[in-house]
This record gives structure tokens, C-alpha cells and sequence, in this order.
């Protein structure tokens, strides 16, 4: 039995749920976000609450009804407050910098990386060393921010490249002089 698939989603005063079927539209005042339900659960709404039902007790509908009620939970959220990844980039002459839409990174190659956001995907760069990806849907914000990351994930040794805000690098020892 998902405890987390039982928990009921309570709805804040400016959003508004649209159920047809086997789809949900969520509308707020950052935008509108979709989700096509899968056939072993359905939703029941009254008033500001919506609970995810399940519609059989296989094993597949049990693990549909908690993810089902996450997403629906984060879809709640990105409309109301969005989400945010902070990345930082350590290394000497590492930096980022916006050109329009589009992200360029210096981050020791060659040639500097031109990235492009999705769609509903924003991107801050503060100073030339954090970077804030933002946006309403947490599954396209996670993607950006760990595209950017595998441009140049962060090292052991020197603890250069680009890492999330707060992330551990466990430091390796360098080659030891005889």
C-alpha cells in the first residue's frame, strides 16, 4: 500500500485543475503544465483537494498511484513557485556568461559550449561562477542543470568543473614525490 499515493494534494486559492479523462491540466499563475494519467489510477476532486485513486490492486497500479501523486504534487508547486537548481563553477578561467537565450561556457576546452535551454527552462548567471536554473517543471529544471554539469563534472583532485551549490567533491591525494 503507497502511504505517499494516499496523501491528498491540497490546492492553493489561485490554481485551478482541469480533468478530462485521462488528462490533468494545472493552471497558475507561473503557467500551465499537462499530465497524461496512466489507466490504473484516476482522479477524484472536491473543492481544493485532489486524491489520487487507484483503479486495480496489481502490482504496477501500486507503483503508478505514488509516483502519479508526486507528480501531480509537483505540478501544484511549479505552478504556484517553480522550481531552482543552483550550480557553481570552480577553475581558473572557468566562466559562464548569457548571450540572449543561449548559455556559453568557458570551461577550459577548446572552444567555449553554447547551450541552448528548453522550452520553460530559464537560466541566471551571477558573477561569472553561479548559475541558477529555473523553471515550472521540476523534471526539465533537473535535466538542464545536469546537462550543464556534464559539460565538465566537478574532479577529484583539484575540485574544478562545474558542481551543484552545496555538492561534496571527496578530494583525492595528488601523485605522491618521492
Amino acid at each position: 500500500m503507497s502511504r505517499v499515493g494516499n496523501k491528498p494534494i491540497e490546492l492553493p486559492k489561485d490554481v485551478e485543475v482541469k480533468i478530462e479523462r485521462q488528462s490533468v491540466e494545472v493552471k497558475g499563475p507561473k503557467g500551465v503544465l499537462t499530465h497524461n494519467l496512466p489507466a490504473e489510477v484516476s482522479l477524484d476532486q472536491k473543492e481544493n483537494i485532489l486524491v489520487v485513486v487507484k483503479q486495480s490492486s496489481s502490482r504496477r497500479a501500486a507503483g503508478i498511484h505514488g509516483l502519479t501523486r508526486t507528480l501531480l504534487s509537483n505540478m501544484v508547486v511549479g505552478v504556484t513557485e517553480g522550481f531552482e537548481k543552483r550550480l557553481e563553477i570552480n577553475g581558473v578561467g572557468y566562466r559562464a556568461l548569457m548571450q540572449g537565450r543561449t548559455l556559453v561556457l568557458t570551461l577550459g576546452y577548446s572552444h567555449p559550449i553554447n547551450y541552448e535551454p528548453p522550452e520553460g527552462v530559464e537560466i541566471e548567471v551571477s558573477g561569472r561562477a553561479e548559475l541558477v536554473v529555473k523553471g515550472m517543471d521540476k523534471q526539465k529544471v533537473g535535466q538542464a542543470a545536469a546537462d550543464i554539469r556534464s559539460f565538465r563534472k566537478p574532479e577529484p583532485y583539484k575540485s574544478k568543473g562545474v558542481m551543484y551549490k552545496g555538492e561534496r567533491v571527496r578530494r583525492k591525494a595528488g601523485k605522491a614525490s618521492a
